[in-house]
């Protein structure tokens, strides 16, 4: 099922496949963008830590578990790092990533693929801070960096809110954001 938004999350078009695909699950209509992006951020928030994947420069994939904050309302998604790590020079070099979310309570995933972005910006960081952080970094100010993920689409799975994969293939609802302006 894929129902394409634009960033301002107007509808703009999409292929819809509905049907069963566990055993009493049948998806009557499509579910609406803000259906799917609740149960997406309900995955989100039950897993809290999710796996962050980016790619070295031979295209091999790298992952490692992270601490996002909740999506911002464009569907943004911010972590922390110290800026010494391999996934700060893997980004640089390519800035596609895959965040994946599974929570065993609502017995779904999410995969949001998209694009990461470096950000050092003092007031950015600042309001981005979980204090249990305090002791990995020492020296805030220099360690500390974000990575933002803007999303090119999202893919999700939530049993508790009937929202299965294709009977068929198996593939999941995804939301595909368009960027407008460009």
């Amino acid at each position: 099922m894929k129902l394409i938004f634009n960033r301002a999350g107007s509808l703009t078009g999409g292929l819809i496949i509905l049907g069963l695909s566990a055993p009493g699950l049948l998806a009557q209509e499509p579910p609406s963008r803000d259906t799917l992006l609740l149960a997406a951020e309900e995955i989100i928030e039950a897993a809290r830590y999710c796996g962050f994947v980016t790619f070295d420069t031979s295209g091999n994939a790298s992952v490692r578990m992270m601490d996002p904050f909740p999506p911002d309302e464009d569907w943004s998604i911010w972590m922390g790092t110290n800026r010494e790590t391999r996934k700060v020079r893997e980004i640089e070099g390519d800035p596609r990533v895959t965040l994946y979310c599974h929570s065993i309570d609502h017995v779904g995933y999410v995969a949001v693929y998209g694009k990461a972005r470096l950000v050092d910006d003092p007031e950015e960081k600042a309001s981005r801070w979980k204090t249990e952080w305090d002791s990995l970094y020492p020296d805030r100010e220099s360690q500390y960096l974000l990575i933002q993920v803007i999303p090119d689409r999202m893919e999700v799975i939530n049993y508790s809110r009937a929202i299965p994969g294709d009977p068929e293939t198996w593939e999941a609802p995804t939301v595909e954001f368009r960027r407008t302006g460009g």
